[in-house]
């Protein structure tokens, strides 16, 4: 059994195949379970996809950092969520929102920069920013120190307390 609440920060760890990276794959909807429960506020829920747990409000960032280095820091923020008018993308208005996301957690960065052009760091906190656009209540992340510097992990732990604060 494993439960977590609003709040809370857990490390998940143990051996080389001892099944952290299904477990993590399990509660986002990459693998199917075979047995057991995952509920979300009590409720059972059965995830077939990542959008299924996304739509529960559980998003991760992976260890390699899933991201379009070809794209703007905004478009990579907002990717699959622009905001639309009536004539397509409304790109002024989706890199306002990437803003805004990424204000929440801290992070001020022209969102029309070429996310190629900043650090393994910053591009983690804008998958961060990213994950947390559908409003995430759990958000997991697989290794996020792993190619960090001491000053870069603490500005990550930092945004995982504040996270923490607003109930993640």
């Amino acid at each position: 059994d494993f439960t977590m609440r609003a709040g809370e920060v857990h490390t998940l760890m143990g051996e080389n195949g001892a099944g952290k990276s299904t477990l993590i794959k399990a509660l986002t909807g990459v693998y199917s379970i075979t047995s057991g429960t995952i509920k979300v506020k009590g409720e059972e829920r059965t995830f077939r996809t990542t959008s299924d747990a996304q739509a529960a409000g559980i998003s991760t960032v992976y260890q390699e950092v899933n991201l379009c280095t070809n794209l703007s820091v905004g478009e990579n923020v907002m990717l699959g969520h622009e905001v639309r008018g009536p004539l397509g993308i409304d790109w002024r208005a989706t890199h306002r929102e990437a803003a805004r996301h990424l204000s929440s957690l801290g992070v001020t960065i022209d969102t029309r920069s070429a996310l190629a052009t900043h650090s393994i760091a910053m591009q983690q906190l804008v998958a961060i920013s990213r994950a947390m656009v559908t409003d995430a209540r759990v958000l997991v992340l697989d290794e996020p120190t792993s190619s960090l510097d001491r000053s870069e992990v603490e500005r990550l732990f930092g945004v995982i307390r504040d996270l923490r604060d607003r109930g993640v």
